[in-house]
């Protein structure tokens, strides 16, 4: 369930004993949502760090108010480091994500002397041990791990996490495929087809115009059922689930797919596709795979490829030219021989790295 108040610290003095080694005038902050110099700020360094990471920027307002709204106060807190003009120069983001599982973001400016530059990364790092303590005893943990992510091709941030702590666990191929007007025809209708007894059909609609609850935890037990032996899968509650996904800018609850087996009798959830719309500033929307799950009893029956059609029908029907995945490469499954064979090719690459912190205090007992 989503807690009724964060399990975050919401002082940053609370975790960083004595002065940060800052220069003079440099402080550690909190941000204001509603201070738009502030989100205006964190944006322009959220689209530096990935131009300096991947070559190109795609950062916007939306994205960065998802992480410092009071939205998601509950389950997020953030951090600043101003100089002393009071202009943001470093930016903090820890998300209670699942149990065991934070999240966090690391984003430093490019073009400030690269001695101060460090130690903003060590004020970050150590805020951001001292909130998986707080999250992890708030959740009753031993261990909270911190899972953060960085381009491959980010040489610095590397060094940075490498000197914090961090191990480099995983790499992730983001891909994407060109959708053509034509392959609005690729399935009979995304709303809901069926094939060799399958049924593919998009979440239902209740009276007042929500999604039906009922088809909501379908979607949520098959990913839960699905990725259980997946890399770091880790329990997250219906609630969480939804209350996550719903805060994402691209969400639209149209854009959520079940398949059922209706070969033998009452149809039985056995598979599932949750995507989102992505905006583009120059040019038409995209659609983006967020996930793709099957469970294993069902494999085999085409219901992966079928999910997969379904999206890119509905995206060429909206006059999108894309598709977006992630796609886990490291994986022993092969599961990227699917994606390359109906025609998503990696734009580039990311790697996720982690750090368990204990969490009770050094020197006092659990």
């Amino acid at each position: 369930m989503i807690p009724d108040d964060s399990r975050f610290e919401s002082d940053p003095d609370e975790l960083l004993p004595g002065d940060p080694p800052l220069p003079d005038g440099w402080l550690v902050d909190t941000v204001d949502p509603a201070v738009d110099a502030d989100v205006d700020r964190l944006v322009e360094l959220l689209r530096g760090h990935e131009t300096a990471g991947r070559g190109w920027a795609g950062a916007d307002r939306d994205g960065v108010l998802v992480e410092i709204s009071d939205l998601g106060t509950r389950t997020r807190e953030n951090v600043v480091v101003r100089d002393a003009d009071g202009v943001i120069q470093a930016w903090g983001s820890v998300h209670d994500r699942a149990a065991g599982r934070m999240l966090y973001v690391h984003v430093v400016a490019r073009d400030i002397d690269h001695r101060v530059a460090g130690a903003c990364s060590r004020v970050l790092f150590a805020w951001a041990e001292g909130q998986a303590r707080e999250v992890g005893a708030a959740r009753g943990l031993a261990v909270q791990q911190i899972d953060t992510g960085a381009f491959a091709d980010d040489p610095r941030q590397h060094a940075w996490l490498a000197g914090a702590g961090f191990d480099r666990v995983r790499s992730w191929w983001q891909m994407s495929r060109p959708v053509t007007p034509a392959e609005a025809g690729l399935v009979p209708d995304p709303e809901r087809w069926e094939k060799n007894g399958v049924l593919f059909r998009a979440v239902g609609s209740a009276d007042d115009g929500m999604p039906d609850e009922a088809d909501l935890r379908a979607v949520h037990e098959v990913l839960e059922g699905a990725f259980t032996d997946h890399f770091n899968s880790r329990e997250e509650t219906f609630a969480e689930f939804v209350h996550r996904l719903r805060q994402d800018p691209g969400h639209r609850w149209d854009h959520w797919w079940l398949a059922e087996i209706v070969d033998a009798g009452a149809p039985v959830a056995a598979g599932a596709l949750v995507a989102t719309e992505s905006i583009s500033d120059d040019g038409p929307n995209g659609s983006y795979v967020d996930y793709l799950g099957v469970l294993s009893n069902a494999r085999g029956r085409g219901v992966a490829k079928g999910l997969l059609h379904t999206v890119i029908a509905d995206a060429a029907a909206r006059d999108r030219d894309r598709v977006g995945l992630e796609v886990d490469a490291d994986s022993p499954t092969g599961a990227d021989g699917l994606y390359t064979s109906m025609g998503w090719t990696t734009a580039y690459m990311t790697q996720s790295w982690h750090k368990d912190v204990p969490v009770a205090t050094p020197g006092v007992d659990a």
